[in-house]
């Protein structure tokens, strides 16, 4: 047991860091975490963290704004009970979604939350599979971007998935699903879709590569209301696929998202632990994926100074 290790849990991610925790073989840090009736958050730790090297475990979702404040104020807490530093371990960060100026009068809303968690003393920052890993950039203090789909391809290897075609959700994830293909040694096709609005819905309007006959795996960084997913499902069924599944890291899973995936064309969907506290249970056809393991090396190299990086090297 490593009694070095400080880890702590936010409300939205208590399971997974408990599986982190029993991973390292150490407990669960104590803390109380209060809602009031005028939806003020209230933490506290309750622990001595004075010159401790100290580590907070949260995804921000659902509800995704209080979520990040709770974050917040978790540093905070640390900071002032006098933890030597804080590493904010967020499995899903929410906000990664909003990393560019892309429209005009619009907030760059990740850099917002990248200046917020230093503001308030995050003294680095650990999570997984970003929307854009140039995130990385709005900070001033480190981040380590751990990847997701290793430990989704060893499921699948695991599950003895064969015939394999690896499909990009988009032509911005094509680089992340030729490294999947290579990891799982197996060709690679690209989804090419058109979004013209932000209703979350995209239009697939062709397939680039062959996926006939062969099971067609959709990978992506996160799956919110599943109408693309559902779509692109679609589109490789008509091109030949003879089945269609998907590795998905954040399964993020909006109100209603359930019965739209159990309606589809879609056998099964891999995602990880990395979210949690849906507004509604998966279904059968959803299998999750802990990345326990993955966060808890992580947090242990950082503990003991060695490289994070070392982690993904082929």
């Amino acid at each position: 047991m490593n009694d070095d290790l400080m880890i702590f849990s936010g409300t939205a991610s208590t399971d997974l860091t408990r599986s982190i925790c029993e991973y390292l073989e150490v407990p669960v840090r104590k803390s109380i975490c209060r809602t009031f009736s005028d939806g003020n958050t209230f933490v506290q730790v309750g622990e001595n963290v004075r010159g401790r090297n100290v580590f907070i475990v949260q995804s921000t979702i659902h509800p995704t704004n209080d979520k990040f404040m709770e974050l917040l104020f978790w540093i905070d807490a640390f900071k002032r009970a006098s933890a030597a530093s804080v590493t904010a371990v967020i499995p899903y960060f929410s906000y990664g979604k909003g990393d560019k100026k892309d429209e005009p009068r619009v907030s760059i809303r990740a850099r917002v939350c990248a200046d917020a968690l230093e503001s308030v003393g995050c003294d680095r920052v650990v999570t997984m599979d970003l929307h854009s890993p140039q995130i990385q950039g709005f900070f001033h203090i480190p981040v380590d971007n751990l990847f997701g789909l290793k430990t989704l391809g060893a499921q699948i290897i695991g599950d003895g998935v064969k015939n394999l075609v690896v499909v990009a959700a988009d032509t911005g994830f094509a680089e992340e699903a030729r490294q999947f293909a290579h990891y799982l040694n197996v060709s690679v096709a690209i989804s090419v879709k058109k979004r013209e609005r932000h209703d979350e819905k995209a239009e697939i309007t062709d397939i680039i590569g062959d996926v006939k006959g062969k099971t067609a795996i959709v990978v992506d960084d996160f799956v919110i209301s599943g109408s693309t997913l559902i779509e692109n499902a679609h589109s490789l069924r008509e091109k030949g696929a003879s089945r269609v599944m998907a590795a998905i890291t954040h399964g993020v899973f909006a109100h209603g998202t359930m019965a739209k995936i159990e309606a589809s064309a879609l056998d099964t969907l891999y995602v990880t632990d990395s979210v949690e506290n849906r507004p509604e249970a998966v279904t059968d056809r959803v299998k999750v994926v802990s990345v326990a393991s993955c966060f808890g090396e992580a947090i242990q190299r950082i503990s003991r100074l060695e490289s994070v990086s070392d982690m993904f090297l082929k």
